[in-house]
């Protein structure tokens, strides 16, 4: 039996952050001091789906919406600093409230959070403050351009006061189809260990998966097995919480990714079959499916670090940083940020990580080879490309890409979404 490897919680915790409170008990709203007219805050989804990741770790060491001191380190310092020492940090975790709500966050008081008029956890306030939307704009997305999805995930929001405090949270109860497969960190760094992973690898995804996606896993967990020859854990990570409008839901792409695990058809053709049988490994033996529940800011390199630090907490020690990573361009479509910026910005942290990052290029099936391959490695051969609008009207059409592109597994789940919606 191997001894498995977890890496360190991030902001140098001995163990993840947990605000979970299956007693919890909710403040009387009745019971409000002089001159507040509610105990209450309402929340959004998203703002729920960002309090349960501090509660249950994945925002290790947070244990509420920031403060002002962090806010402005994040932005100016891209770090924050605990303990004496700065770990890094790209994106400010915020809560915010409208007018009336920030006029009853008094320093010390408790207040409910409410969710569609149901509470389901208390905040002890420490502060609120002012949000300036557009410096936090720039300083997550590197422009002060607003005509791109991620700014419009701010400035769609008519609250403009940040409320910071500790927050308990009562347990969630989650009844989408696909709950079973979604973990915080307690649990994957029991899966870790119970598997006797020496090392992992995470692999980032808010997209079905074509096979040149799905390679970006294959070879990122084929350079760390090369490199040591331990075990190697694999897990396609995506994320299952808020997207923006045009992305396939969460419970379709799951699916998708369900249809690869079951029929083990990770790597099918593309993986080095010599370099795991050396090792005496086998890599869809060695894989799990493990959903996050967590938004998207689509803000390319700052959002890559945050991935980062949601792996670390949930114990991997390795995170695949691919092309574009939680890339979305200007409305125009030019981009923002250069193909490999999110790569680049681990060179030049704000604090400490202790998670390893894989870097994956540009991928392709090559007909010379017969199998997908990295682009800087295959210059000299055939890509077969067809453009992600192309496909998409394909599968609109109820047809099936070449499946060279894209497996026929994840195509016909994708074929029947579309259908579905269009019935």
């Amino acid at each position: 039996m191997t001894t498995a490897t977890l890496t360190p919680v991030h902001g140098g915790l001995a163990a993840p952050v947990d605000r979970i409170d299956p007693n919890l008990s909710f403040e009387d709203v009745t019971d409000a001091p002089q001159g507040a007219t509610t105990a209450t805050i309402e929340v959004n989804a998203v703002d729920r789906t960002t309090l349960y990741r501090i509660a249950d770790g994945t925002l290790s060491p947070l244990t509420g919406p920031m403060n002002e001191a962090d806010y402005k380190s994040v932005l100016k310092k891209k770090c924050i600093e605990r303990n004496g020492k700065s770990w890094a940090w790209t994106i400010p975790i915020v809560l915010p409230v409208d007018v009336l709500e920030a006029e009853q966050c008094m320093p010390g008081r408790r207040l409910n959070l409410v969710f569609e008029g149901k509470p389901f956890g208390v905040i002890e306030i420490e502060s609120t403050f002012d949000w300036d939307k557009s410096k936090f704009i720039e300083a997550v997305y590197g422009t002060d351009r607003r005509d791109h999805p991620g700014a419009r995930l701010w400035t769609e929001d008519p609250r403009g006061r940040l409320v910071a405090g500790e927050i308990t949270l009562a347990p969630f109860v989650d009844e989408r189809p696909f709950a079973a497969r979604v973990m915080g960190p307690v649990q994957t760094r029991k899966l870790i260990e119970s598997k006797g992973w020496e090392q992992s690898i995470a692999f980032q995804t808010r997209n079905p998966l074509h096979r040149a996606h799905e390679y970006a896993l294959v070879y990122g967990a084929e350079v760390i097995l090369r490199e040591t020859g331990r075990k190697t854990g694999v897990a396609l990570n995506p994320l299952v919480g808020q997207l923006k409008g045009d992305d396939v839901p969460a419970a379709t792409r799951m699916e998708t990714y369900e249809a690869l695990v079951a029929n083990r058809l990770l790597g099918e053709g593309d993986k080095d079959e010599e370099l795991w049988s050396s090792k005496g490994q086998d890599l869809n033996d060695q894989l799990e499916l493990i959903g996050l529940d967590m938004r998207m800011y689509y803000g390319g390199p700052a959002e890559a670090v945050m991935h980062a630090i949601y792996r670390q907490n949930l114990g991997f020690t390795h995170f695949i940083i691919g092309r574009k990573h939680a890339d979305a361009p200007f409305d125009d479509k030019t981009a923002i940020w250069g193909d490999f910026d999110a790569q680049e910005i681990f060179q030049n942290l704000g604090g400490e990580l202790a998670i390893q990052t894989t870097n994956v290029g540009f991928a392709a099936y090559f007909e010379e080879i017969g199998r997908v391959g990295l682009n800087e490695v295959n210059k000299e051969n055939t890509a077969v490309f067809i453009s992600g609008t192309k496909v998409r009207e394909q599968l609109l059409a109820g047809e099936e890409p070449d499946p060279r592109i894209m497996r026929p597994s994840t195509a016909k789940v994708l074929v029947d979404f579309y259908k579905s919606k269009t019935s």
